[in-house]
């Protein structure tokens, strides 16, 4: 093959365990546990574990089934219907724009790692060189701050001190050096992880996916023998059943589950890609959305146990002191952690499992980007490590623009805008591409040769009626939170990619309009097994009589 084999994973923890730590990310800390308790509590997870089973675990198991068949990227899996394949393209660019926020996103555990081991904490208290006038040590009415009469060192520290916020989008103002330095750290270290590909990080997954789960433990062990723990526990999943006849509460658990888990944005198929050709992806495809949302869940427990105890010593309900997105992270966990004991030890631990959190997710969403763009153009196999060098210096010249003082501001406007048209329009056409052009019969007939285990009838069942009309519920829901020229420009930067390589493809083909949409519906001659000999003999079944395909045929197939 030109440009060199592909890689393998040294074993088939490795993939699991990268697979883990993409899913398992910042989101399930900062997202779900709000989600939940403003949702309904408990009754919150019936829809939420509905979504998980109807919707999560199908495309987790199409697309790394595609992946993992084709050898292939999230551009070269579109071989399957090339027509779409500009879909492909706008997965990288998604993750492009993703990673550009989300590297800066990373600075922050960085800084307040940093600022941890100071004595006491700089956010404990007011009276520091940038509060201002309206800074209150809150102990008794959080109802002020809400109405902005006052705002609380905690506050102060994150957006005045660490972040120089300016007031709007419109002010970007100057570099704001410390996250300029740590995001450029973040990037190193990036970089010197991934650049040997899925043989350094198949390593290092061992050590920064499972210490986020030994340090979820000690905070919750901690969590909960702090007074009013379980206040906030109780606040946490008390259900609602009332709740489950609101839309917004089923549209926001398929919204959670959809971009926790990752279809639509590459990482999945690029993992699955490194996989040996034989593997049964099957038990990974399941095990992998019910650890990440046993994960959030666990997390929800950990973090409404520690806002318990700080509602307890602030005298008010807890939801005064839940809030979702960063704000929880870098606000109320700060605030709440000042009233521990020992809470240096506390803050550098949290911040650490942050850091490791985010920092898998990044380390498979730039993968995704390099092997989308390697298994296309299969020449810069061999020049890999320098691919690598160079996507990293251009993503982290890209990211600067969040390094500023209206860093927070972009950083919004993107996580905001940038999936809520790619992600639902890529797995629709996944969906479309696999299901209905490509065939369920030669989909089974690809799963047997591969695992020597046919698909069952109720994975096409949710493939093509159910998972759809979830994507359109999806999209619906997200599009309603788009605003702004701005917002829209992001949210179309990378879909806009689909019907522009649809409209080159028709234009080259031959016949009419009819004709050349049904001939670019067709896979291409790139698509299939890559490996030699594992291709030949595919070929060969496929020009065998479907029910001709027995154990026999499979039997000459090596799978070891």
């Amino acid at each position: 093959m030109a440009g060199g084999p592909h890689e393998r994973w040294g074993n088939q923890l490795e993939y699991l365990l990268s697979c883990l730590g993409y899913a398992v990310g910042i989101g399930n800390i900062w997202r779900f546990p709000y989600l939940c308790y403003r949702n309904g509590g408990g009754a919150f997870l019936i829809p939420y574990f509905l979504t998980l089973l109807i919707c999560g675990i199908p495309l987790v198991y199409l697309e790394t089934f595609l992946g993992q068949f084709a050898s292939a990227g999230c551009i070269s899996v579109f071989n399957i219907n090339p027509l779409f394949k500009g879909a492909g393209y706008a997965t990288v660019i998604l993750n492009v724009v993703a990673l550009i926020y989300f590297s800066s996103i990373m600075s922050y555990p960085m800084l307040y790692i940093y600022h941890s081991f100071t004595v006491p904490l700089p956010w404990q208290t007011c009276g520091n060189s940038w509060n201002t006038e309206k800074c209150a040590e809150i102990t008794g009415n959080f109802s002020l701050v809400s109405n902005g009469s006052i705002t609380t060192p905690e506050d102060e520290f994150f957006h005045i001190r660490l972040l120089r916020m300016s007031p709007d989008l419109y002010h970007v103002g100057g570099m704001v050096w410390p996250v300029f330095w740590c995001n450029l750290i973040c990037w190193i270290i990036v970089y010197f992880c991934i650049c040997n590909g899925v043989k350094s990080v198949g390593k290092i997954v061992y050590f920064t996916v499972l210490f986020p789960y030994v340090v979820l433990l000690a905070l919750f062990i901690r969590g909960i023998t702090l007074p009013g723990a379980w206040q906030g526990i109780k606040y946490y999943v008390l259900p609602d059943w009332n709740q489950l006849a609101k839309p917004k509460v089923w549209a926001d658990a398929a919204t959670q589950l959809f971009y926790s888990l990752g279809p639509g944005w590459g990482g999945l198929i690029c993992m699955a890609s490194f996989n040996r050709f034989n593997y049964n992806n099957l038990r990974s495809s399941i095990i992998i959305p019910l650890v990440n949302s046993g994960t959030s869940i666990w997390a929800g427990f950990v973090v409404f146990s520690v806002l318990g105890f700080a509602a307890e010593r602030a005298g008010v309900p807890v939801g005064q002191v839940a809030r979702a997105g960063p704000g929880l992270a870098y606000v109320t966990y700060p605030a709440a952690v000042t009233m521990m004991p020992a809470p240096n030890f506390w803050a550098i631990t949290f911040f650490v499992m942050l850091f490791f959190l985010g920092i898998d997710t990044m380390f498979v969403t730039i993968e995704s980007v390099i092997a989308g763009l390697v298994d296309e153009f299969s020449y810069l196999r061999a020049r890999k490590k320098r691919v690598t060098l160079v996507t990293c210096m251009v993503l982290f010249c890209l990211s600067i623009i969040c390094n500023t003082e209206g860093g927070l501001h972009i950083i919004g406007l993107l996580d905001t805008h940038v999936a809520i048209v790619c992600v639902p329009v890529v797995c629709g056409l996944e969906l479309i591409g696999a299901v209905y052009t490509y065939g369920p019969k030669k989909l089974s007939r690809d799963m047997l040769f591969m695992t020597g285990q046919p698909l069952k009838p109720f994975w096409f069942i949710l493939w093509r009626y159910i998972v759809p009309v979830l994507l359109f519920i999806i999209a619906a829901y997200s599009l309603s939170d788009a605003s702004g020229i701005e917002g829209w420009f992001v949210a179309l930067i990378s879909v806009i990619c689909v019907p522009i390589h649809a409209i080159l493809v028709l234009w080259q083909a031959k016949g009419s309009l009819m004709q050349r949409i049904q001939e670019s519906c067709k896979p291409n001659k790139d698509w299939g097994p890559i490996e030699p000999e594992v291709r030949e003999r595919w070929k060969a079944l496929q020009n065998q009589d479907n029910t001709q395909v027995t154990s026999l045929h499979l039997s000459t197939i090596p799978f070891t």
